[in-house]
């Protein structure tokens, strides 16, 4: 499916966004483990939590779904209550599907076998495939690159302290969850604090966890064997998917969009800290917490922006929203420098390139690097016909720089942001003024 975007006019009035893809996966997985029935409610109906969701019925675990209510009902068996798939466990598109479920299937007394799609399949999975041996899990890769297939053999893991080279979310969840089934302190120290959900999620179902700085940087520790208990958890809206009417609402003259209840997580919340150091007008209303989790509405008006420097710590707290930090910088006047992103290369695209060869084709000034991009903002940029990659995020900001380019703006393949936001066209459409 193709979609063409054209230039809009004022962009007016609220949208309530889907709840966070990263809170729902997890409900969902910790739901599974704990003893008990689990409701999460403003859950996200999208391919990737429903791969999820798939994954864990296969193990046993009965997941009621309505879909009306944007409701799930998990069925908890405890932390040794999943049973030995079947078939294959088929994670589609979802990275954090991948690398979480490792971590839990490392520590079960049956072996299993985990894949995805072919997006998946090139994705690096020796960043957890390591951690994971060297507790005691047995991983054969089908490839010589260490990705999908996976054939992962439960048994008796040990507790490690574990030093990751990358702050990533996917990989320290991946080893704290194989830390519940350790024989002692399972530990993971990052270079740099990454999105907490994990650790503020696991604590509120019982698990006894803490998280602190240290002198090299951001330290996780799970004790082994918790009682987990299933809960109530009323998932925030996203802010990544909150992030692309906030680019469209800085960028389109005359705009202003109200956007409710959007978790505002600090090791999330880094488009907010670059869209203020860009001069854009964003205002927090009706702040308060959420199952544990900081929330607000976000206004936000049309701006006039200048460049800016995106980098080091920065970047953990928004990984997945450097593509729509880009097309901001499109529209802004100076020049905006992102580094230390290299981990964009091995997403669902290369993002790096993939973001540099569509803005480009669209008459903007940017340069690709290593590690980032560099942006010089202010051209006029003119609508063109755009590969998505199949990749979600690039699909959607994409559409949002086509809302202030001249002519029409052609995304190919952008069916794919139903991995993450199977609404979001239609949802843009209601701001239309």
């Amino acid at each position: 499916m193709n979609r063409s975007i054209q230039a809009a006019g004022a962009l007016r009035g609220e949208v309530q966004i889907p709840g966070d893809k990263s809170i729902s996966h997890r409900a969902v997985m910790f739901g599974a483990l704990a003893d008990g029935v689990t409701q999460a409610s403003h859950f996200l109906m999208s391919a990737d939590c429903l791969s999820t969701i798939s994954c864990f019925e296969k193990m046993g675990i009965r997941v009621d779904v309505d879909r009306e209510k944007d409701t799930v009902t998990v069925h908890g068996k405890g932390l040794h209550g999943l049973s030995r798939p079947d078939e294959l466990l088929y994670t589609g598109n979802s990275g954090t599907t991948t690398r979480l479920i490792s971590g839990i299937l490392a520590g079960q007394s049956f072996d299993s076998i985990l894949s995805g799609d072919a997006s998946i399949c090139r994705r690096p999975m020796n960043r957890v495939i390591v951690p994971l041996t060297r507790m005691g899990a047995r991983i054969v890769s089908e490839k010589e690159n260490g990705c999908c297939p996976l054939h992962i053999s439960g048994g008796n893991l040990h507790g490690i302290e574990y030093d990751s080279p990358v702050a990533s979310a996917q990989v320290k969840s991946c080893v704290l969850l194989a830390g519940l089934y350790a024989d002692g302190l399972t530990c993971v120290t990052e270079p740099a604090l990454s999105r907490d959900h994990t650790e503020r999620m696991l604590a509120g179902f019982g698990a006894s966890i803490d998280s602190q700085k240290t002198e090299s940087g951001w330290k996780a520790s799970i004790l082994p064997h918790p009682v987990l208990s299933g809960r109530q958890i009323v998932v925030p809206g996203d802010i990544s998917s909150a992030a692309y009417f906030i680019a469209a609402a800085l960028i389109v003259p005359g705009s202003e969009v109200l956007i409710r209840n959007v978790g505002i997580n600090p090791t999330r919340a880094g488009i907010l800290k670059v869209v203020r150091d860009m001069g854009g007008r964003l205002e927090l209303l009706n702040e308060s917490s959420q199952g544990g989790e900081p929330v607000a509405d976000l206004l936000v008006q049309s701006s006039s922006l200048h460049g800016t420097v995106i980098r080091g710590e920065m970047i953990p707290t928004l990984i997945d929203e450097l593509p729509v930090c880009a097309v901001l910088a499109a529209f802004a006047e100076g020049c905006t420098v992102i580094r230390d992103a290299a981990e964009l290369k091995v997403k669902e695209s290369d993002r790096i390139q993939a973001m540099t060869q569509a803005l480009s084709s669209m008459g903007c000034d940017i340069t690709a690097t290593e590690d980032g991009m560099i942006i010089e903002g202010g051209r006029t940029l003119h609508g063109a016909e755009i590969d998505s990659f199949s990749d979600h995020r690039i699909a959607m900001s994409l559409a949002v720089a086509g809302l202030n380019a001249e002519g029409t703006t052609q995304i190919l393949n952008a069916e794919c942001v139903d991995i993450s936001y199977p609404q979001f066209f239609e949802d843009l459409h209601t701001l239309f003024s």
